[in-house]
């Protein structure tokens, strides 16, 4: 009785000689990368996405995508005032995230 492993290897092998694979979109392209994954530390990227597809996300993963839209709100902010305050707000939310990764790291856990 083959393995799942060969099983799986057998169909690819079938969907590659039938043409089925050269059919779906993006075939032979790299995988999109998902949002704010540039901004993650390199890490904790493969923790965060293993938790993200478990259906768990923990708190810094909502961060860091805050952290991604404060930056680009305050790229297109028109008016001094707004960039302060966009700035502030990211200087806060950046030092939260800063400290959280400090504990972590004392902690062990990076």
């Amino acid at each position: 009785m083959p393995t799942q492993d060969e099983e799986i290897a057998r169909y690819l092998r079938e969907a590659q000689a039938s043409g089925e694979l050269t059919r779906i979109p993006g075939y032979g392209q790299p995988l999109p990368e998902p949002a704010g994954w540039a901004q993650t530390p390199d890490e904790l990227r493969m923790p965060f996405k293993i938790l993200k597809d478990a259906g768990y996300a923990p708190p810094e993963i909502a961060w860091f995508h805050e952290r991604a839209a404060l930056a680009a709100a305050l790229r297109d902010a028109n008016g001094e005032a707004e960039r302060a305050a966009l700035r502030l707000r990211l200087a806060e939310l950046e030092q939260k995230i800063a400290l959280r990764l400090e504990a972590m790291r004392s902690h062990g856990a990076l």
